[in-house]
């Protein structure tokens, strides 16, 4: 399969901008500075990745007026060099034997509020809370839940090359045999064309056969996929870092008239909540538009989940499209809009696309038909 160009690198100034940003964001928020540990937050302000997540504290210190620090261990100071947000930091190492924590409360504010990755380890936030015991934190999530969410040109074009990737992967997905093979057969065919697409990590290959498509995050197993089976398939990953995520239901053979009403409706509610995407909008209101459309088919009680997330560095991240969601949309945020109707014991639907907030509303990153195929 062959891959799409490689987008424009992010340089150093622009994970400096984003950790200035991000400081910005904390001061407005309340908070007196941030503290970031390895996952997805640490990735998207440095660049910096560790190669095993260990019970040694790494810890980015972030607060007005110092320079971003990154507190690392020893051993792991050489990579953290090579990171290319590397020189827009001050790094700090510790070596075993000393105690991470009393050096870093040289680098917090002794009263601090601090905002914290939601990745950070129990016992990191303890022995902070130990050696700093009059300061407190709240989760990032909680304290500045659209750090991550609008995204620029270059976040863009990786999460475009990452959705165009997955419907290659689809359209591929299409000409397997299905019926008679195991939904684990299919699921290792969808990790194979990820990876061959791109994609540097799978991080879901859904495959949910008949009775398990109504469970809306089943594990492909070793059922064995049937002739008038409905199947949804629903995969992604991280293609050049950032993440794709798209759901299609097929049928194994010709559908019979409930799945192609039941398909008719979710497809008609992923229609709606798309067109209801503009600037300004809540997020619930995507959530309403799609679920509207189910509701009134009378299978509301069998959409039983929101109807969209975040997608960025990681796969799923706010903003959310639910139901008392205040958070008014913006151009460059990047969601699913995904709704599914599930009959336990039956099958399931649900078809699922990211969307992208632009100037006059938004635009999908996921191409292929949405209309019910036929697979054999």
């Amino acid at each position: 399969m062959t891959t799409t160009q490689s987008p424009v690198p992010i340089t150093t100034e622009d994970y400096t901008a984003r950790m200035s940003r991000a400081v910005a964001d904390a001061t407005e928020a309340g908070l007196d500075g941030l503290l970031v540990t390895p996952g997805p937050d640490l990735v998207w302000l440095t660049g910096y990745q560790p190669t095993a997540i260990t019970e040694r504290l790494t810890a980015l210190v972030l607060a007005p007026g110092r320079q971003p620090t990154l507190l690392v261990p020893t051993l792991e100071r050489p990579d953290v060099e090579h990171a290319v947000g590397a020189p827009g930091l001050s790094i700090v190492d510790w070596a075993d034997g000393e105690d991470p924590f009393v050096r870093a409360s040289t680098l917090i504010p002794a009263r601090a509020r601090m905002g914290i990755a939601d990745s950070a380890w129990a016992m990191h936030l303890l022995g902070l809370q130990a050696a700093l015991p009059e300061s407190s934190y709240r989760s990032l999530t909680q304290a500045l839940p659209m750090l991550r969410a609008v995204k620029d040109s270059k976040e863009l074009a990786r999460l475009a090359a990452a959705g165009a990737a997955a419907d290659a992967v689809y359209e591929q997905i299409l000409g397997v045999r299905f019926a008679g093979r195991k939904e684990t057969d299919v699921a290792a065919d969808l990790a194979r064309l990820l990876r061959e697409s791109g994609h540097e990590q799978v991080d879901f290959t859904v495959v949910g056969s008949g009775p398990n498509g109504a469970n809306p995050h089943h594990e492909a197993g070793d059922r064995t996929i049937e002739v008038g089976d409905a199947v949804v398939l629903d995969f992604g990953g991280l293609m050049y870092g950032y993440g794709s995520d798209t759901s299609r239901t097929v049928c194994v053979g010709e559908p019979s008239a409930l799945i192609r009403e039941v398909h008719d409706v979710v497809r008609a509610a992923q229609q709606a909540g798309v067109e209801a995407v503009r600037p300004g909008v809540a997020c619930k209101e995507i959530d309403r538009a799609a679920r509207k459309v189910i509701t009134e088919a009378g299978y509301g009680e069998r959409f039983i989940h929101r109807t969209g997330h975040g997608i960025g560095t990681t796969t799923h991240e706010p903003p959310y499209m639910i139901e008392g969601e205040e958070q008014p949309l913006v151009p460059g945020m990047c969601f699913s809009v995904e709704p599914g109707i599930y009959l336990p014991g039956e099958f399931g639907v649900r078809i699922e696309d990211i969307v992208t907030v632009t100037e006059s509303g938004g635009r999908r990153l996921n191409r292929t038909e949405r209309d019910l195929k036929v697979v054999g």
